[in-house]
């Protein structure tokens, strides 16, 4: 008996989790100290022993990290292992540097006090993460909280996939093949780190998924619904990306839009009701930014150009910042030109979205150039992070590039099993010669499918 999908589903997320016990530690980054320290200050803990179980899960992983360095060094093997030392310096370090902040008196706000205050505060405006990670440290500990919360956004996220896909029409192999490249692609590995990243990718998911119902042709309360509470949650996340995804999603929708004005067809509800989500979502953000004094572009720049504010202020940092930019991007194609896979794949993943569903295809390249507006707005080249949206393009599109044969243009609206393959009005017309006529007349024309047309689904 063939496994339903909902059981390859939980198969692959399940398969997933088993494969990321293969490194528990070492996933950490600068950044997650922070994180950590906010989540355990919301888990009840004070200052000082946030700071303690962060210095002490920061400095384990830093000491394993080196231990497995030097096990496989050519020319270090031999000599002891030096990982003990480099967790003791490290514990001894970030107790020195917290102690005295704690003394001198920097206390405010959540999080520990690992950098300056003007700095810490970019991490105090995005409670979203540590808010998650709340329930996982608690009951697991710190290690195997951060682990276990990893292993829990990024197996949504491939679930996310697979229903945006399910929704789009695709039958369950290639629905379950985008589940699979989420995970295997760097968007799992991205997803795994105690980082923000993963909760973003998955809340942009959420966003397309419901775009997705909206487009073929589904009751518009509840999917509109979810996109706009994908974007209310990003803003607790990090609220550039929701002022990104908002901003880039009503870009599309307006594209779509217009091309329907000019083509003479029908611009639809849903696109309207979509268009003025977005946009509301975009201006709400920037107004709630200001009114709660959040970190502005300003801040963001300084911090960028002043090394976390280590320097004193730049004179004149937009002139530095477009130099850098000016810097950044041709240096980023040649490493790109040089190693071209993710290229390849984010162009075949665009083609094969806007050949098959082109309206989803624009909201699709409009939610993954949120990853080229992060790096623009932080040209580091050392970050890679940065660009994880961008790699939804090939997680998305590609499986649509294969199952081009299986996509279903019918309406939606009827139901039919998860697992049953959609039905194509090719097939409806072979059912029976007496029939032909009225399985032709309720096809929907393949411009209509195919194109931004406004009368049919998508």
């Amino acid at each position: 008996m063939r496994a339903r999908p909902a059981a390859w589903v939980l198969f692959l997320a399940a398969l997933f989790g088993c494969l990321q016990l293969a490194n528990v530690t070492g996933r950490d980054t600068p950044d997650s100290r922070n994180y950590l320290s906010y989540a355990l200050s919301l888990g009840g803990a004070d200052k000082t022993e946030a700071a303690r179980r962060s210095i002490a899960y920061l400095c384990a992983s830093r000491g394993e990290k080196a231990s497995r360095d030097h096990a496989v060094d050519v020319r270090r093997f031999r000599a002891p292992d030096p990982g003990p030392g480099v967790r003791a310096e490290c514990d001894r370090y970030y107790r020195w540097s917290v102690g005295r902040r704690l003394d001198a008196g920097q206390t405010s706000g959540r999080t520990a006090p690992f950098m300056s205050e003007r700095f810490m505060r970019i991490f105090e405006v995005r409670p979203g993460y540590p808010l998650l990670l709340v329930p996982f440290v608690t009951v697991f500990g710190v290690t195997w909280g951060l682990w276990a919360a990893g292993v829990c956004v990024a197996a949504a996220g491939g679930v996310l996939v697979f229903l945006v896909l399910r929704t789009l029409g695709a039958a369950p192999g290639p629905a379950l093949t985008g589940q699979a490249l989420y995970y295997v692609l760097p968007t799992g590995a991205t997803a795994m780190r105690p980082m923000a990243e993963g909760t973003m990718t998955a809340l942009t998911l959420v966003a397309l998924w419901g775009c997705a119902l909206v487009l073929r042709g589904r009751p518009a309360r509840r999917p509109v619904a979810a996109v706009a509470g994908s974007l209310a949650l990003l803003f607790t996340v990090k609220h550039s990306q929701a002022l990104f995804l908002a901003g880039c999603l009503a870009g599309a929708f307006c594209l779509i839009a217009v091309y329907r004005r000019r083509t003479g067809r029908p611009v639809g509800d849903a696109v309207r009701t979509l268009l003025t989500v977005t946009v509301s979502a975009a201006v709400g953000t920037v107004l709630l930014a200001r009114l709660l004094h959040y970190p502005s572009e300003s801040d963001s720049l300084q911090d960028l150009l002043t090394d976390h504010f280590f320097q004193p202020d730049r004179a004149r940092p937009w002139r530095e910042f477009f130099q850098l930019e000016a810097n950044f991007w041709p240096e980023w194609l040649r490493r790109q030109l040089v190693e071209p896979l993710f290229l390849v794949l984010v162009a075949a993943g665009a083609w094969g979205a806007l050949r098959w569903r082109p309206a989803f295809g624009v909201v699709l390249v409009a939610a993954a150039g949120t990853g080229v507006l992060s790096v623009a707005a932080h040209p580091d080249i050392a970050i890679d992070r940065l660009m994880v949206m961008v790699w939804l393009v090939p997680v998305v599109g590609l499986p649509m590039v294969w199952g081009r044969g299986v996509l279903a243009p019918a309406a939606p609206s009827r139901s039919r099993p998860w697992g049953q393959r959609p039905q194509t009005p090719a097939i409806a017309l072979t059912r029976s010669s007496s029939n032909a006529g009225r399985a032709k007349s309720l096809a929907p024309p393949a411009f209509e499918e195919r194109g931004f047309g406004g009368s049919a689904p998508e």
